[in-house]
């Protein structure tokens, strides 16, 4: 990777049409992210949709906003962020909190991670992540976040019972890896958009659901009115949970800024990586002021820069200015808001497999094994435990011919990881 020449380098400015067509690009693997963890955090704290909407309103502004700053005055590099899973992590385990608790301990892990950062203690920090242990981090994340997708996936919406739900979500993810497998360049970088249109659009075909009504989204006075939207309340308890989390955050944050600084060939790295997680830290204590989950550098930004040869940092310009005019457009929230329950599960099944994979690759390193090796035991590692989690009310209202299989996470499991290893994956396998 390192030997890639790039069309344009980190700080060449490409043409007008090219910039805006390759900050669509950059746009379209952020936008899918924030709708995905803004529809699984926004519900736990409000009922209303409305309330949702300027939930997820945030969250594109923050993101929008420190992904300028990133480019700006931050690490430089052409590298996409978005909301931390590690932090939905925390959140969906301090649901019996307040919002004030757990988005006051957001807010105080971003400052702690800033002070670490700025004063060069997350050097010393990041020793204590050996590959192991960072290993194990990025698979418990997939595993402790199995119960909420469960959930999404088994909800009721409308005449569509739980049943038809986890039939739609293994197709649908069964689809989702066969594209992965077929598809390349561009198309497969920005697979998880194309899943959630074609999935949404299957699903609606199937059960007709009409959008929201454009007024029951808050407009840009409306969240912005709600600033900071809560009082500071501090629970230590909470706030060690989310401390952890925030190791995490750090760890992920600077795998990303140092694989993409080194693909690009960026000068004075280190330098490039305590402004970046600097930042980092202070977009969290942002989020937390605003109320909303943070954000986190994305280690997919390798990829997407070795498929597009595009390795200039100003690509991500119009993406960021594309997030902030989102986050002041209700009805595209609105929009991007109605996708079903069951497609946002299943998405993060195929986020969550390809993360077990890469915790997988990290301890066992690339010599032998593979990412695709990893996408093999993901599956079924996932499948298994969210039927295990299955509701035993969920598992009784199946048909008895289909209880044995559907049910049992073991038998669903075995098979899924005999379809992965024989039929998508035969060709990558199979050497």
């Amino acid at each position: 990777m390192a030997g890639i020449n790039f069309k344009y380098g980190l700080d060449e400015l490409p043409p007008p049409g090219e910039l805006l067509l390759y900050g669509l690009q950059w746009l379209a693997i952020t936008v899918p992210t924030v709708i995905i963890i803004g529809k699984v955090v926004a519900p736990l704290h409000f009922s209303l949709p409305g309330d949702q909407v300027a939930y997820i309103g945030k969250m594109f502004f923050v993101t929008g906003i420190t992904l300028l700053a990133q480019i700006i005055w931050g690490h430089r590099l052409p590298v996409v962020l978005g909301p931390a899973t590690v932090l939905l992590v925390g959140i969906a385990a301090s649901r019996g909190s307040s919002v004030e608790v757990i988005y006051t301990s957001i807010l105080a892990g971003g400052l702690v991670l800033f002070a670490l950062a700025a004063t060069g203690l997350f050097g010393w920090l990041k020793k204590l992540f050996t590959p192991r242990v960072v290993a194990a981090i990025l698979i418990l994340i997939a595993f402790t976040l199995a119960p909420t997708i469960m959930n999404l996936i088994i909800a009721p919406a409308g005449k569509a019972t739980s049943l038809f739900n986890l039939v739609f979500a293994l197709l649908f993810i069964t689809a989702a890896f066969v594209a992965g497998r077929l598809l390349s360049g561009i198309w497969k970088s920005t697979l998880i958009i194309w899943a959630i249109l074609a999935g949404s659009l299957v699903y609606f075909i199937i059960y007709p659901a009409s959008l929201p009504a454009p007024n029951a989204a808050a407009g840009l006075s409306a969240w912005f009115l709600g600033y900071p939207g809560f009082g500071p309340e501090l629970d230590p308890a909470v706030l060690s949970a989310f401390l952890v989390c925030f190791l995490a955050l750090s760890i992920n944050d600077l795998g990303s800024i140092q694989s993409t600084g080194d693909l690009v060939r960026a000068d004075n790295l280190p330098r490039r990586i305590t402004r970046g997680v600097s930042l980092t830290g202070l977009a969290n204590a942002l989020s937390g002021l605003l109320g909303v989950i943070g954000p986190v550098n994305f280690s997919v930004s390798p990829g997407m820069i070795a498929s597009t040869g595009c390795a200039s940092r100003f690509a991500l310009i119009p993406a960021a200015l594309g997030l902030v005019a989102i986050s002041l457009w209700p009805g595209a929230i609105t929009f991007f808001g109605s996708i079903p329950s069951v497609v946002v599960g299943g998405i993060l099944v195929y986020i969550m497999c390809s993360q077990i994979s890469a915790g997988l690759l990290v301890a066992f390193g690339s010599g032998v094994f593979k990412f695709e090796d990893g996408l093999v035991l993901g599956l079924p590692f996932m499948l298994g435990i969210i039927i295990s989690f299955l509701p035993a009310e969920v598992v009784g209202g199946f048909p008895a011919p289909l209880r044995p299989v559907l049910g049992n996470g073991f038998v669903l499991g075995v098979l899924s990881v005999m379809f992965m290893e024989h039929v998508i994956y035969r060709k990558i396998v199979h050497r």
